[in-house]
This record gives C-alpha cells, structure tokens and sequence, in this order.
C-alpha cells in the first residue's frame, strides 16, 4: 500500500499522521518506508532527528540522478535510511527539492518517482508519503505515484474551503494520470472534542457526503513533546489518548485499505 497524506493548507498536521500512522505500521510487524517529499523535511527530522540539510542520498539525489546520463546508477535502496526504530525506513527531503523542481517539470520527470517506489514496495510493506503544502511537482507525483490519499483536516474554515478545490484536483489527476488512487478519506485533526464549532463543522461535512473518517485525532502538547524527542508517540508515549487514536486510524485504514 502506498499512501499520500495531502493537504495544501499548512498546518494541518501531515507530517504528525504521517509519521505517526508509519511508526504504528512498523510497530506492527510491518516493513515500512516515510517518503518525505516536502522540502521543509519535518518528517525527515521528526524520524531520523538530524536536519535534512546535513543528509547525503536523499529524494532530492534521486531526482538528481534522474535528470542526468550515467552509467553507474544508484539502486532504490540506496536512498533509503533507517531509522532508530525496528522497521521503519525514511527516504529524505532535501532543500535542494526546491531548485530541482523547475527543471523536472521541463523535463517531464513527472513519473519517476512512481517508477522508484513501484520497485521499493518489492522491499517495503507499506509506503507513506508525506507532501508540502502545495500542489506542486512533488505533490502531483505523489499523487500519481499513490495508491490511496488521506487528507487531514483540522476543523478550521480556511481548511474547510480547501477541501473542495483538494477533491478536485485530485478527480482531475485520477482522470489524467492514475485512475486507480482513491480518496480513503478525510482525517480530522487536532479535534477539541468539548468545542462546539469542531463538531458542527465535522457534522456538517459529513451531511454533505465527504469523506470524514470516524476516528478523530484530539489536539494534545504530547505531540509537539514527541517531535521535540524525535519520536513517535508509539514509543513516546504508548498508553496516552493520542497515540490510542493513532492506533484505531491505523486499524481502519487497514481494514477498508482497498475500495469496495
């Protein structure tokens, strides 16, 4: 399974359920890989705790090596770093990714990264693939490399209003690109269950026939203490609230992992 986590408004936590539904994956039993595809890194740094900038064979590389003739190539593998927790993997960001991107797009690079990952799930269980907050070059080839997408939501209205401009351009990158890549649902995040206007506005959507997965991630200060520590609340914090929540997401992703 490869999922994208994509949202253009920035904020809303991608990088958190990312790293956190990966750990909960390799935590499991499951060989697990985080591709890290937004330049700013944070679930490089959150996973492997030192700054993306410092990294040697990352995504950036990868796409480096793509542009160029050569006859002696480096394997999938060898951009693939691991981490300090048993089974989870991390393919790196670069800041190099935004100097990159001009020449990708006029090359028309657009499908190398689903021809890598395509060959890392020969190695890898299941692949999260985290993005920046645009529908940029990186994005569309998540989304086109992708098998599913979550799209977190963090129940404000700015986020709300673009929900559907993300559905639509996700329909027109599944009419074009990748028929097959299914929307497995909207991920509620930092939640207040006590304040009134989160509920309403999830209610809302939900009459509306989105997607709204029926497992809520609260806001809580245990986040930000795990990305202090570098870790994931699955081994920061494995009996807290958050973390039981992150598990149930888990748990429903994999139950209803591929559309009726």
């Amino acid at each position: 399974m490869r999922r994208v986590v994509f949202n253009q408004k920035g904020g809303v936590g991608k990088s958190s359920i990312t790293c956190n539904l990966a750990a909960i994956a390799a935590h499991n039993g499951a060989r697990t890989l985080v591709v890290d595809l937004d330049s700013q890194g944070n679930s490089s740094r959150y996973l492997l705790g030192r700054n993306p900038s410092e990294l040697k064979d990352t995504v950036a590389d990868f796409f480096e090596q793509s542009l160029t003739f050569n006859i002696f190539t480096k394997s999938p593998e060898d951009y693939v770093h691991a981490t300090r927790f048993p089974g989870l993997y991390v393919l790196p960001a670069s800041p190099e990714l935004d100097h990159l991107e001009r020449k990708l797009e006029s090359k028309h690079k657009i499908y190398k990264l689903r021809d890598l990952l395509k060959k890392l799930s020969e190695s890898f269980d299941q692949i999260f693939i985290d993005t920046a907050p645009a529908f940029n070059f990186y994005t569309r080839s998540a989304l086109i490399a992708g098998m599913s997408c979550l799209i977190p939501f963090d129940c404000d209205d700015f986020s709300r209003q673009a929900l559907y401009t993300i559905l639509a351009e996700i329909q027109d990158l599944q009419a074009d690109h990748n028929p097959d890549l299914f929307v497995e649902g909207i991920v509620a995040n930092q939640f207040q269950p006590r304040a009134k206007l989160p509920t309403q506005m999830i209610d809302s959507l939900c009459e509306e026939g989105l997607p709204v997965l029926p497992v809520y991630l609260n806001s809580s200060i245990k986040m930000r203490e795990s990305h202090q520590a570098h870790e994931p609340l699955i081994h920061f914090a494995p009996s807290h609230p958050l973390t039981q929540q992150f598990e149930a997401l888990y748990r429903l992703l994999q139950k209803e992992a591929i559309p009726a």
